[in-house]
This record gives C-alpha cells, structure tokens and sequence, in this order.
C-alpha cells in the first residue's frame, strides 16, 4: 500500500479528455503508441540518420515539456494456436507438430510508448499563507484555453512528422480507452502501476514502496543513469555487438540495446529528455560558473567544474547546441526473491556494456517511479537529471524493437534470433505489393552442410500448404522425403526402375493447345537431329502436320491411348502413306530417317520405357512434382528429353492454371547441366516472365565458381531475383568480396551474413539463415524447426534409410516419423 491509504487519495491524474492525460497540477500529456525498427537491422548509417532524426524531432517540442519513452520488456510465452474460434488453425501434421513444438517458448515482449508533457509556463506553487483570491484563475491557463493546448497538440504533430517521414518508426496516438484502460483492456495506467503486459486482462495488485518497491508478488528494483560520473565516458548512435562480429566485419546495435532488447529480464526502461528555457538555462550556467570562479581557488575540484561548464557553455554557443536535462532508468522485477541478486549482476552487466557505472536506487526510488507513471513526469525530481545537449541525450534512447510478424497469408514460420520465438515471414507477396521487391525470384546460396536444403524443404513445404503447384529439377535426392510426405510425383532413373513420362497425353476436359504442340514437336526434334544439325522448314512443317492428324485421329479411335507407341505406329502407317502419295518423303522430308531414328524409343527399343507411361500422367493437376535427375544428368539422349518435358510440365502451369494459383520452379545443382543442354534461354524466359503468372522460380547452388562462371546466372538468375537467400559463409570468408559484389550485397548484409551462427543457442539444434529483399530489408532468422519436420527434411543418407524402413513398417512416412519421433521421447525421459 502506498502510506497504507487509498492509491486514489494521492493518484495525480485528474482526467482523461481529448486523448490527453490531464494532471492535478494541470500539465497536459499526450500518449503514443511506438512502432521501432526490428532489432539487427540498422546498419551504421541508419543508426546516425535515426540519430539525427531524433535531434531534429526534439528540437521541435516547445519549451518547458517533457519527453518521456518507456519502452517494456516482459517475460512471456508464445501460445500454440491449435484451435481458434472452434476451427483447426494448425491443419497439418507438419504444422501441427511445429506449433506443439514452440508452444511455451519463453522470449521478451517488447512495446514502447511515448508521452509528451507540457508543464505551465510561469505557474507558481503558492504557500498556504497566500490566499487563492489572489490568483486570476485556480488553474494554469493552458488547461482551460483551447488555444494553448490546440498549440501543443501541433508542436506534437511536427515531432511526430518528422519521426515518420524517416521511414523508420511510426507512432500512433494513444485514445482515451488506451490511456485509462477498460473493463477488459488494460490501459496505460494500469499497466505501469500494475507492471502488466499490454495483451494482459486488468488485474488489480497492492503496492508497497517502504522497505522496496514491491508490486504485488514482483520485486522491483531501480537502476539510474542519473549522474554525470556514473555516465560513459563517450556515447553514439551505435555500439559494436561483439558476439556477431568479425575481424573484418563490426556487427551494430543501438548504443542503449544492451539495457533494451538484449538484457534478457523483466524491465522497463524509462528515457526521460527535459526541455527548459534554454535562455534561463545558459543564465543560470552562466552564474553557477562565476561561483565556482569564485571557489576555484579553494578547490581543485571547484575549478575543474569552472572549466567543464564553460566548455559547455561555448559549445552550447558556437555550436547552436540546445542544452537540456536527462535521466534515465531500469526498472528490473522478479516474483523470486532468490532471484534479486542475479537480477542485479544482468542489468550491472548490461550496463557495464555501454561502459555506464551500475547505480541502484534505494531512498529515492519510490519518487523516481511514481513520476515515471504516465502524466506524472512533471513530478520528476530534478535533482536526478543532468544536464547535457540533446545530441547526447537522444544517445541512450532505446532504437529496436523484437522480429514482427507478418500478417500475409503467405510465407513460412522462422525463428526470432534471440529468443527462436516463431515469427511469420512472407518473402515473396508482401515484399511485392510495398514495392521493395518487383518479382519473387530466389537465389539461394550455401556451401554444403549448411543447412540450405534443410531450409529450402521447409520453404517448398509452407508453399506447398498454402496451395502452391512446385516443379523441382533437383540432383542428389534432397526433395525425396518431402515429396513421398505430401504425395507428389517423384521421376528419378534407376536400372530396375527407369523415368518415364508421356507428354502425348491431354487429360480428360482439356485440349492440344499450341505450347503443348510446340513442345512436342521440339521433343521430337530433338531426338532426330543433333543440336549442330539444322532443321529445315519442310520438316518442322512435316512434324506439325503429323501431330495435327495425329490429334485427330485420337478424337476418332477414343480407344487408342496416346503415347509415342501409337504416334510412331500413325507415322510408320497412315502418315507414311500421305507422305508417299504428295511426292514429299525423299526431297522434302525423310520420314524413313525419322522412323529410324526415333525406333529406339519404340515398344521393344532400348529406350520404350521413356515415353510410354502409363500412370503419373497428370502433371498438370498435380501439386508437387519433382524430376530427379542424378543418374543421367550426363547421359546423351535422356537428358535432352527429360529437360524438354520438364520446360513443357512448368510452361504448362504457367499458362493453364488459374492466375490465383502460385506456380514455383525451384533448379538445384541441376541447373549447371541444363545450361550446358541448350535450356539457358528458357531458364532467361522463365526468370523474365514467371512473375506474370503468379509465379516464382528459384534456383539453388552452392559453389561459388558456379556463379562467376556462368553467364546464366549472372545475367538472368541474378539480375532478375529480387530475393537473396544465403546460408553460413564462414568457409569462404576470405573469397566473400567476389560475392559481395556479384550479388551487389552492401556493407550492412555483409556484416549480417558473417555474423550467422556465431552465437547460437548451445541447448536448441539449429542453423541461421540471411534473406535480402532487393536489398531494401535484410535479416538473419532461426531456421528451428520440429523433429517432425526435421526427420521429413532430412537429407542424411542414414536418417533417410531410417524414415523408409518406419514407412514401410507403419504404413505411411507420416506414421513412421510419429513412430521415429515417439521413441525419441521415450529415450530422452
């Protein structure tokens, strides 16, 4: 209890009207929301341009008001959402798992508020032996002219332009309901008395401030920064975060994050800047410098203090500093009494980081936090405060904010990087409908064990559940899992089970349009001649004009199945007649070549397996399909048509699906030996044009000759993917410059992407990940996921064996990954 009275006996806010706290004395406050920029993303730069948008924002608010920043930090949990409104939010397995497996996380909630106090400007406190008679009005004047307070209300929208306009924070004013809570939200008020989250429900607690501040079962603790010799030496917009940083790379947070975001308890950080009459300020300088002019000769420390302020009055002079007041303050609390002391060591450590002497409060510490309650700051005791320009002041403000969520449907579930708190991010239409990106290709880089196929299956996945149609040229049977988990078509060659595919059939309720027409024929073409021998236009003509009576034929033998057995049986009979009768065959076009050339693909030929399929036959339908391409990469003959069909599979999608429906391309290590087959122009077209069909390709490689040495991916793959994904660079350190400026990187993404997984989380199995989107917006997630998940994504050959042998035991990969995942429960307990 606060004297053991009523708190409203001695509650200074009188009332709430207009969106504005009005005091019992009559100062006026305005409350706002704050949205910050997210932590580890500034680079040098943007930390001084914030600098100076701060000092510009300040220098604007009138004089005798109070800027007052309370940024909360609260221990929290994140809560599964399972069920929401009665409906399954978690629907799949995978999902399910994944929220199973981060319900309960603990991390820091962060939110920031900022209220601006004008206090009276020439009222006086009067003794009891004056009566009020003798004033003019009870009241300061401010209170009741709507004129005075219309001018706060627009010095207030000046600071708040100003912030905004930087581009990297914006506020939002907090309402009457916001500021005195209701009976279901908790308002400003509440929360500070109270020390409650901004999502808790109001909950009524006992204060006590005569022995500590203690706030119902919390423990409370104030440290200052009230004292110039407890202050730092120096000060800046930005401080060097040495555990991400490098020898060639200096990793930047604010210079007050590590009392912010990164003092990992229960506080609140209180910035107080005090604007006076900067003219009364300098004459009362200006007079405490002569009197210790006068003392300097019976103190050495008298005439150390003469010379300190006149320094400061002459750069307060020459260099138009406005000079103000400062305090700043953590307020820590813990509900373990045993846990006090450890307390203490975190925020003495922290403050020890920005190279400030630790002062704990103990007498004054209740007055310091009752006028930290909002509309109370004209209360401060001023005894507490130094002086100091508001250049350096603006230094110890509190800049970043925890990862947010996105709000798109669309994207995939990455982890905070301090907490692994899981965190929504949509890299392809979110970035597209701002403006920062103008497609949503990929580049995705990463030398092995990197973990890049990890994050790119638990990329295809979170597509995959949000209805994407995928195509994957892969290499190395790194999509295998995965496919065989959500039911896709998976094309891989082996001896006793050799690819096939039939790009002659037209599922049923669809036509032979002219993109299918033109592929065949280029299939067609392609195993006749040899990429030196040309074509001649009578052939081209020949071929089209087979398959047109081809076609139609089919419409009149509904029972013929369309293969390349039946096409090739149609040009050995009846085309082979029309052609004998128009005098055509020899000059004009050599069918009988043809024919020869194409048997080996016919029923009893070498090849008749690879365009005579039978099932898979629904390629356009069908959601997820991957084309493994390992064993024949190198191969003459298949890989030449295995690659026109893949190109005729995703141009299909492309052109026939609805526009609603996200179509992805993802080429792995593949895409070397598809460059070198002639398909470099359709992967050109396709990085050119994918994006009009609400569509993205990706591709991913590890090497980094791989990038310098080909045209194609410096040309179309870089050039036109808005999205740089890239995974540890560690290992090539030393060559990084090359990359640098290959993917036009900047200084900022550089230190981001060497400080990946230099600090991770000894008790939590994971790897980092760096996304740039055009460069614009840069960050480094937890790529942390599920065991369910893990054993789905794993590209281990062993694990692989293990997941297949459950399979085939418990019937399905999803009962034996629950199989796998059990026993691993049941060894761990």
């Amino acid at each position: 209890m606060i004297s053991h009275s009523k708190a409203e006996q001695v509650f200074p806010i009188y009332k709430i009207e207009h969106n504005c706290l009005i005091s019992a004395q009559g100062d006026m406050t305005l409350g706002f929301k704050v949205k910050l920029p997210e932590i580890f993303t500034l680079s040098n730069d943007e930390y001084h341009a914030f600098h100076e948008v701060w000092i510009k924002a300040l220098r604007l608010l009138p004089k005798n008001s109070i800027f007052h920043k309370q940024d909360w930090f609260i221990g929290d949990r994140y809560q599964a959402a399972f069920a929401k409104d009665g409906k399954t939010v978690s629907d799949t397995f995978l999902s399910h798992s994944s929220e199973g497996y981060f319900n309960e996380r603990a991390y820091l909630h962060h939110h920031c508020h900022i209220y601006l106090t004008k206090k009276p400007d020439k009222f006086k406190h009067y003794t009891s032996a004056v009566s009020t008679l003798m004033r003019k009005r009870i009241v300061p004047v401010q209170t009741t002219c709507d004129e005075l307070f219309y001018d706060f209300q627009d010095s207030a929208g000046q600071f708040l332009k100003v912030l905004e306009d930087s581009g990297l924070i914006s506020l939002t004013r907090l309402n009457d309901d916001q500021l005195a809570g209701t009976a279901k939200q908790t308002g400003s008020l509440e929360q500070y008395c109270f020390l409650l989250n901004e999502h808790q429900p109001p909950v009524l607690k006992d204060l006590h401030i005569q022995d500590e501040i203690r706030i119902g079962d919390d423990h409370c603790q104030l440290y200052t920064l009230s004292d110039a010799e407890d202050l730092p030496p120096l000060c800046g917009p930005r401080i060097t975060y040495d555990k991400y940083s490098t020898d060639k790379t200096k990793f930047s947070t604010g210079f007050a994050t590590p009392i912010g975001g990164l003092l990992n308890c229960n506080h609140l950080y209180n910035q107080y800047i005090f604007i006076e009459d900067s003219q009364q300020t300098l004459k009362k300088l200006e007079a405490k410098k002569l009197r210790l002019q006068s003392l300097s000769a019976y103190s050495r420390e008298n005439a150390i203090g003469r010379d300190a302020t006149h320094d400061f009055l002459n750069e307060a002079i020459s260099q138009q500093r406005l000079p103000v007041k400062a305090h700043f303050n953590i307020l820590a609390w813990t509900d373990d009494p045993a846990d006090l002391k450890n307390l203490k060591n975190k925020v003495s450590s922290s403050l020890a980081q920005m190279d400030a002497q630790p002062k704990q409060e103990t007498d004054g510490a209740a007055q310091i936090w009752w006028a930290g309650l909002p509309g109370n700051e004209a209360t401060f005791p001023m005894n507490d405060s130094f002086d100091t320009f508001v250049e350096q002041a603006s230094c110890f403000l509190n800049l970043e904010t925890n990862y947010r969520s996105s709000l798109s449907p669309c994207g995939l579930r990455l982890g905070d990087r301090l907490s692994g708190n899981p965190v929504h991010v949509d890299i392809s239409d979110d970035p597209m409908s701002k403006g920062i990106t103008t497609n949503r290709n990929k580049f995705i880089l990463g030398p092995s064990g990197s973990g890049k196929s990890f994050f790119t299956n638990h990329l295809l996945r979170s597509y995959f559940e949000q209805g994407a149609h995928i195509v994957l040229v892969d290499v190395g049977h790194s999509y295998q899992g995965l496919c065989e988990f959500v039911g896709g078509y998976y094309f891989t060659y082996t001896e006793q089970n050799p690819i096939s595919f039939n790009p002659f059939y037209i599922p049923e309720g669809d036509y032979l349009d002219t993109e299918k027409k033109e592929s065949i024929k280029a299939m067609i073409l392609a195993l006749w001649k040899k990429e030196d021998e040309g074509v001649q236009r009578s052939e081209y003509v020949a071929i089209s004009d087979a398959l047109y009576h081809y076609y139609e034929k089919l419409k009149e033998q509904p029972d013929t199945f369309p293969c390349f057995d039946t096409f090739y049986e149609f040009l050995a009979g009846d085309f082979y007649e029309t052609m004998k009768r128009s005098k055509v065959k020899d000059h004009r076009f050599d069918i009988d070549n043809l024919l020869f050339v194409l048997k080996p693909f016919f029923k009893g030929g070498e090849y008749a397996y690879l365009l005579n399929a039978k099932e898979n036959l629904n390629l356009l339908q069908k959601r997820f399909i991957v084309f493994e391409l390992d064993n024949i990469k190198d191969h003459p003959i298949l890989f030449p048509v295995v690659t026109l069909i893949i190109m005729e599979t995703f141009v299909s999608k492309m052109r026939k699906l609805d526009k609603a429906t996200r179509k992805m391309i993802l080429i792995e290590e593949a895409w070397k030996a598809i460059a070198r087959e002639g398909m470099a122009e359709y992967i050109k077209y396709l990085f050119k044009t994918v994006r009009k069909y609400f569509g993205e390709a990706l591709v991913v490689t590890q090497d980094i000759e791989d990038i310098i040495s080909s045209p194609v991916v410096k040309q179309a793959i870089i050039n036109n993917s808005d999205c740089k994904i890239l995974l540890d660079q560690r290992k090539y350190q030393n060559d990084f410059p090359k990359i640098q400026q290959l993917l036009g990187i900047t200084d900022k993404e550089t230190a981001l992407i060497m400080s990946m997984n230099r600090n991770n989380d000894e008790n939590l199995k994971y790897k980092e990940v760096f996304i740039s989107l055009n460069g614009q917006l840069s960050k480094v997630y937890r790529t942390e996921v599920s065991r369910e998940e893990y054993w789905t994504y794993t590209t281990e050959s062993s694990e692989k064996a293990k997941v297949h042998a459950y399979a085939k035991k418990y019937g399905s990969i999803k009962r034996g990954i629950a199989a796998i995942v059990r026993e691993e429960l049941e060894q761990a307990a």
